[in-house]
């Protein structure tokens, strides 16, 4: 099925961790995007029978659900299987919005499936969909020194990184709203970096 041709709504799933205490983590870059989208479409984040919290509006034109999983990262397949259904989105107008160690921070990069790299948000919707669904990929760079991976993603931006997040949020849903009005290659030709 072709992006052009489905008319039902977009899911656009922002990946991170529910709580207070991981709101500006690194690893919590998805939720930060899919805020900002529900902002700019005026909307507001319900509970949603899927464990995820849910605000639904239009997007540049098109219908969009805007997610975010109450579970933790590991176990997000389950609220994104659970909207897929519920709103029978094909895998070609799923949008899943995520960190990614392996690109340098406020770096971009969209594509559609692949492997998980080790993301375990990703690799729980995988197991539970498949690969081939859109994904826009946020940098926050690698662990400085022999930081661990784990230790590095819980915490909050550097002071020198917050200095650039609001910006980085916004490009990163300025890419999404591309990705749905204009499709992968014109959104990966401005977007990738």
């Amino acid at each position: 099925m072709s992006d052009e041709s489905y008319e039902g709504p977009w899911l656009v799933v922002g990946l991170g961790n529910p709580g207070e205490q991981y709101a500006r983590n690194r690893h919590n870059i998805g939720f930060m995007v899919v805020d900002l989208l529900a902002e700019r479409i005026g909307a507001r984040f319900k509970a949603h029978k899927s464990r995820a919290q849910v605000a639904e509006g239009r997007l540049a034109g098109r219908r969009v659900v805007l997610a975010k999983p109450m579970t933790f990262m590991n176990l997000s397949g389950g609220p994104v299987t659970a909207l897929r259904d519920f709103y029978k989105v094909p895998a070609s107008a799923l949008v899943a919005v995520h960190d990614e160690l392996d690109i340098d921070y406020a770096a971009l990069r969209l594509k559609t499936g692949g492997g998980d790299n080790g993301h375990n948000g990703l690799k729980s919707i995988t197991k539970s969909l498949g690969p081939d669904y859109h994904r826009v990929r946020c940098g926050i760079g690698r662990p400085p020194g022999r930081m661990e991976v784990a230790d590095f993603v819980l915490k909050d931006f550097s002071s020198t990184e917050r200095k650039e997040l609001d910006w980085f949020v916004d490009r990163s849903a300025d890419a999404v709203e591309a990705l749905l009005t204009e499709g992968l290659e014109r959104a990966q030709s401005t977007y990738n970096s």
